[in-house]
């Protein structure tokens, strides 16, 4: 690739801490190995600097604000973490500039701070990895406000046609972004998020398997509202009461916002003898859990947000060389294909009966997971998102024409 003099990347995440985030990590990684200059903004998390270089990448941090709750909460949140941001990327436009925005949603209120710097001839290009209507219409099913619904296409609709380019995850996104935000497709490259295969190797180790467990489940990921690991514990409380499988043990792998809820309910399900919260672990835990695991779940419900996402769960799981039981999401169908069984109309029960099939069926395991590994191999990888990534801003190299030189 040809890289000119306008290499300087500027990246905005508000609701993830780098170098935790994967996409951004992955990103900001190849970017650097293409002769790119990256400078990071972003929350801190426990115990990170303020300012350090990793691997080449500048990042900045400011205090995290406090987790929102409500509508004021989430204006204060956006607010402040709006300002915290535009304020350290005036200290790096004065010092060692930028040339691109690359802004990852949620939230889509980077797009003020994108407008005010391409006055300056800076050019945005929107990363955008999550549906925040949609979102919103999942998490507050019946009492979502209209008002804020429309809002949120709103900033989208600005963030789409306000940005040089839009770099999306999958093909739901993109069709989103031609038809409800009227971007022409010339302007949308599609990056898929896909693991590090290299990175992604079985661990072999005992954790959590006990003489009297025979088959253990395990799901990783964000244990969010939308998440649907409450479908998981329901499954499970089938799958323990109603076909008699007691010799089964769930492994969940990691955190959010709907974890206490999910412990309570698990409780009250009477499954704290098949259900081990580890909390969040880093990769190499997470991976050393999964790769004990013999089936792997993703229990997204199908709704508007979870038909239109890829979730990365799945391709690791896929890496790990693990079958998997899914509900019969669009992007869970096109990621796994053979790697998985898909369950449909969010029917916890026929989700447990599928488990209860796979434990049986231990040639079909195995099958599933080496397909899944040759896909990840051959097609799924991160590595094959690279080009696509490169690409993208190859297209802005060739129309930038730098308004102020050396800012």
């Amino acid at each position: 690739m040809n890289i000119s003099s306008n290499n300087r990347v500027l990246m905005l995440l508000e609701n993830t801490n780098y170098p935790q985030d994967t996409r951004s990590c992955q990103e900001a990684a190849a970017l650097v190995s293409a002769g790119y200059r990256m400078s990071i903004i972003c929350p801190t998390a426990r115990g990170q600097a303020c300012r350090e270089t990793l691997d080449g990448v500048r990042v900045y941090r400011f205090p995290a604000p406090r987790r929102a709750e409500g509508f004021l909460g989430y204006l204060w949140e956006y607010g402040y973490s709006m300002a915290a941001i535009f304020l350290i990327s005036l200290r790096i436009f004065f010092g060692e500039g930028f040339d691109y925005i690359h802004g990852h949603n949620p939230p889509d209120t980077f797009v003020f701070i994108a407008a005010f710097y391409k006055l300056f001839g800076k050019r945005f290009v929107y990363d955008h990895r999550d549906l925040s209507p949609e979102m919103y219409r999942v998490r507050f099913p019946g009492s979502g406000n209209r008002f804020v619904h429309s809002a949120l296409v709103l900033l989208e609709k600005l963030s789409c046609r306000l940005a040089d380019h839009v770099v999306t995850a999958n093909a739901s996104h993109k069709k989103i972004e031609m038809e409800r935000d009227h971007v022409p497709e010339s302007s949308i490259s599609i990056v898929r998020n896909g693991p590090d295969q290299d990175q992604f190797q079985p661990v072999e180790n005992d954790l959590v398997r006990t003489p009297q467990t025979k088959t253990i489940i395990g799901y990783a990921g964000v244990t969010g509202f939308q998440d649907g690991v409450d479908y998981l514990l329901r499954a499970m409380q089938h799958l323990v009461y109603d076909l008699d499988r007691t010799d089964v043990v769930c492994v969940i792998v990691g955190s959010g916002a709907a974890i206490q809820y999910l412990k309570s309910l698990a409780q009250s399900l009477r499954l704290s003898n098949y259900v081990v919260f580890t909390g969040w672990l880093e990769r190499p835990e997470m991976i050393s859990h999964i790769s004990v695991a013999d089936i792997c779940v993703a229990p997204e419900p199908s709704n508007f947000y979870n038909d239109r996402c890829t979730v990365i769960k799945i391709l690791e799981y896929m890496a790990l060389a693990k079958p998997i039981v899914a509900f019969d999401l669009p992007e869970h169908r096109f990621s796994a294909k053979e790697a998985a069984v898909f369950v449909k109309g969010n029917d916890e029960f026929a989700f447990a009966r599928t488990i209860a099939e796979l434990v049986d069926d231990p040639a079909r395991r195995q099958a599933m997971g080496s397909f899944g590994r040759r896909r990840i191999e051959t097609e799924l990888a991160w590595q094959y998102s690279i080009p696509n990534l490169l690409a993208a801003y190859q297209t802005e190299q060739d129309k930038c024409q730098p308004v102020f030189a050396n800012r």
